[in-house]
């Protein structure tokens, strides 16, 4: 039986207060299993974006508790949050947040650096994620000279350099046509699969979410269906 490596229990979120506030997130609960490829789609604005930055521990609930490997984590301080999405968790966003100034390689070094390991450490593991995503030949190139759906590869090789356990997507293939976002789904499965690595991504895309393991609805604070 896999186990859980994610739960989130009576999630909210709130901004503001008094009386000029908004209910974003009105008690979601949700498990992702190791291994386990789940999408979360919804109208704009309907908290998609909020609830994976809560789960990644990028913004803090108003009311609620996270688990990750049945350890509760969002009562840890900043250095140990930190330490914990460096160890445990990669992030992909629509727009790629690369560093202009470096190397598709350098940017892919850059979390194993930060962790401490050294430049030898380091190159090896991003060289080979480089050429898993198809890009060992644009590896020395500045991310100014790759394409839209190179780049976002080379932010999926950095997302993946420290071994995560679990891939937060947000629009990963958003920005991109339908031949490169293709490319870029097709890889998330692929690493999925061979690295049991789970994935949860936020999408419009329905076709590409009904390819997922599973597809939640987030409706209204709340997620209200799954398939």
């Amino acid at each position: 039986m896999t186990s859980t490596l994610l739960e989130a229990v009576n999630i909210h979120k709130v901004y503001g207060n008094g009386v000029k506030h908004v209910d974003v997130l009105t008690g979601v609960n949700l498990a992702i299993k190791a291994g386990e490829m789940a999408a979360i789609i919804g109208a704009s604005g309907s908290g998609k974006t909020t609830l994976l930055q809560i789960l990644g521990t990028l913004a803090l609930p108003s009311k609620g508790e996270l688990f990750f490997r049945e350890e509760r984590f969002d009562t840890k301080n900043d250095r140990e949050l930190a330490s914990f999405r460096n160890r445990s968790l990669g992030f992909i966003f629509q727009f790629h947040h690369l560093l202009p100034e470096f190397t598709a390689l350098e940017n892919v070094m850059m979390p194993a650096l930060i962790a401490g390991k050294s430049l030898q450490q380091a190159r090896r593991p991003a060289q080979e994620l480089l050429a898993a995503v198809k890009l060992d030949h644009r590896q020395e190139h500045r991310i100014s000279e790759l394409s839209g759906g190179e780049q976002q590869r080379t932010a999926l090789a950095r997302a993946l350099i420290m071994e995560p356990d679990l891939l937060l997507a947000d629009e990963p293939t958003g920005n991109l046509d339908s031949k490169a976002g293709e490319l870029v789904f097709k890889l998330l499965q692929d690493i999925c699969q061979k690295r049991s690595l789970a994935i949860l991504m936020v999408t419009h895309n329905l076709q590409l979410a009904h390819r997922m393991d599973r597809t939640l609805l987030l409706q209204d604070g709340l997620l209200v269906s799954s398939t």
